[in-house]
């Protein structure tokens, strides 16, 4: 049986993503030598400042030309270069189980989470997870091997869409366990308090972490596009609704619009990236759309 990579990543979207890498927009902090800004000083290529030369500093980082103008001795400090800590944090509530088609909205965040995690995994990067319903069920730390990303990927394989809706809850408590600056991405068709969602993605702002949101939804559920009365289900509480969506429709894509805009709004003022993402549309191609623009922008 297909396990890690090779159970939801194609040959063909291995290869739509390669050359991709993923960019961190604020300082990070991590173990390898990498690509990405540290808040930690050290003896990499790209000056960052001045500080006055205390006994026991290597003489060789002293500023020669500071000393000719100012008579002063100051070294001169640099920006550490560091590797990027990932964490995927993937909403495994039951309403992601939603799938009118072929495809739930949890197999498609799993095959975004793949697809991300190929991305991060080859370019020396750090990948770790985070799995949630009403609670924290699996907590992975971050580590920089093609074998943890696929632990990582067999874990979620492992698990199915389940139980109720806690995300306020389970964020808070993820953010306050990444004790180093890092990139996070949730993964969640956010149907749950969106005051408390957005409290809780403040959360990490507030911890200095970068945030990436993927706010996954079937098309159905943005236009409720169903052409006879049905019986809806909520898939979170059982409770059944006997109803027309041809007379309801409208209110209701107002409804969702207004349901989107309050989140977009409130990450665009928290410098959140939030991206609405459509199942209809294939993970891989998303992603790399997704990759090149942030690219651009950073």
């Amino acid at each position: 049986m297909k396990e890690g990579l090779q159970k939801f990543l194609l040959p063909k979207a291995l290869q739509k993503l390669s050359g991709l890498t993923l960019q961190s927009r604020y300082v990070v902090e991590g173990n390898l030598s990498g690509r990405h800004r540290s808040p930690l000083r050290g003896a990499s290529t790209e000056f960052a400042d001045h500080r006055a030369y205390m006994p026991g500093d290597d003489p060789k980082r002293l500023d020669w030309k500071v000393l000719g103008r100012t008579d002063r001795y100051f070294i001169r400090r640099y920006e550490d270069e560091t590797n990027l800590r990932v964490y995927l944090i993937m909403d495994r509530s039951a309403s992601m189980g939603y799938a009118p088609i072929n495809i739930s909205k949890y197999e498609y965040a799993c095959r975004m989470a793949a697809a991300v995690g190929f991305v991060v995994v080859k370019v020396r990067d750090s990948v770790g997870l985070y799995l949630y319903s009403d609670k924290i069920d699996v907590q992975m730390g971050a580590r920089n091997s093609t074998q943890h990303l696929n632990t990582v990927l067999r874990v979620l394989g492992q698990h199915k869409p389940a139980n109720t809706t806690n995300t306020a809850l389970a964020l808070h408590q993820i953010a306050e366990s990444i004790q180093k600056r890092a990139l996070v991405i949730l993964m969640s068709d956010l149907f749950d308090d969106p005051d408390g969602i957005l409290k809780a993605l403040a959360h990490f702002r507030k911890m200095r972490h970068d945030v990436i949101l993927f706010h996954i939804l079937d098309q159905t559920e943005l236009d409720l596009s169903f052409n006879r009365p049905a019986e809806f289900i909520d898939l979170e509480t059982n409770e059944k609704l006997l109803v027309d969506p041809r007379g309801i429709a409208p209110s209701y894509r107002e409804t969702m619009k207004e349901f989107l805009a309050k989140y977009q709004s409130a990450c665009n003022q928290m410098k959140i990236d939030y991206r609405l993402v459509n199942t209809k549309q294939e993970p891989e191609t998303f992603l790399k759309a997704f990759l090149e623009e942030r690219k651009r922008c950073s």
